[in-house]
């Protein structure tokens, strides 16, 4: 990875940017807290979190003794839950619509084609809300004929002095309340079934056809500007996080302090750790011009150590994919990233495995949890303890099972 001297981290910066999540950025503090308690108990060190002192973003703070050197962290989430929950029609209508527009974008696209090539999971996973609310409304129709046929046949029988129009009527209006009573049921059981929310993220995605929505812009502009400053503190390290869809907005909002000058080798290190990516999901759409042309530009920077960091046994990410050469921009001079897996089955006993291989998207944060039997991926380790990025994965060869060949098949760049 370079020459470059090592630096021991005293204190570090991280900023964290979530996916698409429409919840308040204190479970992320919570998670961090319980976890990073487990792994420390786990692997022998030493790790605390408090409260954040003073203005700013939602976040924490952190002192650890790892390795018998002791480091801060101020960690700070950049929300955009409140832009996420903006995007979720509270509308059934409106959802279903939805699932018309995206399935015909990804379809009409060829993209969904080209992602199956990949990874067959996230694919599933895109998927299933599509197959899930469909069959939700088929229930819906069933359970709709079924009760309202059985009503007009029931009153013909004990009312048959009714004329056949009134009980014909009774019975379409049971079958039109009980259709929509059964949708808003499943609806109401989404935070167990996900369909709603799983739904409203890859039609957030597709709506511009890969584009950022303007909305999203602006505050990206605005996470940029608050790593900007970070950059012109006296830390060691400034690490950015982007877990999920927050990969690829990071992706953006890094190339663009990039351009613009705001990471110099006399400030912090600058690191980008990608976990659980999903940037093929966008990528590979027509309009991801500026994301492409991003990836392209950061896979060659001096300026940044880019770590992507998967695991097959995620079902929700495009493990192991290389997100600039699959989307068939990579450049010659390709650095960044480098790309491995967090091992689940390696890094988790057989008996947590066990409990966690069906709860599909809670592995999709296993990322930032603790392991039993960790490797050389440790959450806690790069984000509190005294070694950069570049530093802690050094000479560290990439996952021998990564995919690098192109498939998108836009591959155009801004």
């Amino acid at each position: 990875m370079g020459d470059e001297q090592s630096r021991t981290v005293k204190r570090r910066r991280v900023f964290y940017i979530p996916g698409y999540d429409p919840i308040h950025p204190r479970r992320y503090r919570e998670l961090y807290r319980k976890e990073s308690a487990k792994q420390a108990e786990i692997s022998n060190y030493t790790i605390d979190l408090k409260p954040k002192k003073g203005d700013g973003p939602y976040g924490w703070s952190v002192t650890a003794k790892i390795d018998g050197v002791e480091t801060e962290a101020e960690f700070e989430v950049l929300v955009w839950s409140d832009i996420v929950r903006a995007s979720m029609s509270n509308s059934i209508p409106a959802t279903y619509l939805q699932l018309v527009r995206t399935a015909w974008t990804y379809i009409v696209s060829g993209a969904l084609r080209r992602l199956m090539w990949l990874r067959k999971g996230p694919v599933i996973a895109a998927l299933y809300p599509v197959g899930m609310l469909l069959l939700q409304l088929i229930l819906a129709l069933i359970a709709a004929r079924v009760l309202g046929g059985g009503l007009k046949g029931g009153l013909d029988v004990l009312l048959p002095f009714l004329p056949g129009s009134v009980t014909l009527g009774l019975g379409w209006a049971a079958a039109v309340i009980i259709f929509v009573m059964l949708l808003r049921w499943f609806k109401a059981k989404d935070n167990k079934l996900f369909a709603y929310y799983l739904m409203h993220d890859y039609a957030y995605s597709a709506r511009y056809g890969g584009a950022n929505p303007p909305e999203l812009e602006a505050r990206m502009e605005e996470f940029g500007a608050l790593i900007s400053a970070a950059l012109a503190t006296d830390v060691d390290e400034v690490l950015v996080v982007g877990h999920s869809s927050g990969a690829h907005l990071a992706v953006t909002i890094l190339a663009d302090l990039i351009r613009k000058g705001r990471v110099t080798e006399a400030g912090p290190k600058l690191s980008f750790l990608a976990l659980g990516q999903v940037v093929p999901m966008v990528s590979f759409l027509p309009k991801a011009r500026e994301l492409r042309g991003d990836l392209h530009f950061l896979a060659t920077r001096d300026e940044v150590t880019w770590i992507d960091v998967t695991a097959p046994g995620d079902g929700c990410a495009f493990a192991l994919c290389d997100p600039v050469a699959v989307s068939g921009v990579k450049p010659e001079n390709q650095r960044w990233p480098l790309v491995f897996s967090a091992a689940f089955t390696q890094s988790l006993s057989p008996e947590r495995w066990q409990e966690l291989r069906w709860r599909f998207f809670r592995l999709h944060f296993q990322y930032l949890c603790a392991f039993d039997r960790p490797k050389d991926y440790d959450y806690f380790q790069i984000t509190a303890g005294p070694k950069t990025l570049r530093d802690r994965y050094e000479g560290r060869p990439p996952s021998r099972s990564r995919i690098d060949e192109p498939a998108s098949g836009y591959t155009d760049m801004a």
